[in-house]
């Protein structure tokens, strides 16, 4: 049943994120860290890597790697940042920080900030994705924000190798810091059809349904489970 669950969940993760350019972390952390916390964040980020795989594949001619470095380059310090910050912190505050991460993402999704890619912005943008990607695997939004006025195919189309390098390097500091093995490896395995299947089933239906009514379902389901999981901490004090 965990893993019917947690499998769900990444299915309709992978079904935004493949619609809007990220989301799956968002939609997936907090209620899987509620199954089990060990789904969190190394099993996400390998759903993350297997399905920016099958989008960059899928928007190849339109990414812009000349803009992406300058993310990748902040996403370096970031990363280092997050890993060390799991050093440290016990579960049951990962669960706080975790809820707060989403609530601030779903935020930052819904305000008017406009911002332009600048070199400056994807520097900043790339740091705060490696910090809280690697510390909760929810790095998608800051790196969103900065691209969010850019036309839906082109967010689409950058934010996903971005996620490529992104995960890598977050699954190495993880591994680095004792929180990637073979028992979180092995826990990611039956998410990796979910995650393909999410993209597959996108892909075929994406036309029947409504980007603005899908977008706004999905901060209205993160909203959701950050509160979740917030209230978990509260709960187990």
């Amino acid at each position: 049943m965990e893993i019917a669950i947690a499998a769900a969940v990444i299915f309709v993760g992978s079904y935004v994120q493949s619609s809007i350019g990220f989301g799956l972390a968002i939609i997936a952390a907090p209620v899987l860290f509620l199954l089990d916390p060990l789904y969190v964040p190394a099993p996400i980020t390998i759903s993350a890597l297997t399905l920016s795989i099958a989008n960059t594949y899928k928007h190849w001619d339109s990414i812009s790697f000349q803009e992406l470095k300058f993310a990748i380059i902040g996403r370096v310090p970031g990363t280092v940042a997050g890993g060390l910050l799991l050093l440290w912190i016990d579960q049951r505050a990962l669960a706080l920080w975790l809820g707060i991460s989403v609530l601030v993402a779903v935020g930052l999704s819904m305000s008017h900030i406009v911002l332009k890619p600048t070199k400056g912005a994807m520097l900043s943008a790339g740091f705060l994705s490696g910090f809280m990607g690697t510390s909760s695997s929810i790095g998608g939004p800051p790196i969103a924000l900065v691209m969010q006025h850019e036309e839906n195919d082109y967010i689409r189309a950058n934010l996903a190798p971005f996620f490529i390098v992104s995960c890598l390097m977050s699954l190495m500091m993880l591994s680095t810091v004792g929180r990637f093995g073979s028992q979180e490896l092995l826990i990611s395995l039956p998410l990796m059809p979910a995650t393909l299947a999410g993209y597959w089933v996108a892909m075929r239906t994406l036309h029947l349904i409504s980007h603005a009514n899908l977008r706004r379902f999905s901060l209205i389901l993160c909203g959701v489970a950050g509160c979740a999981a917030i209230a978990s901490y509260w709960f187990q004090s």
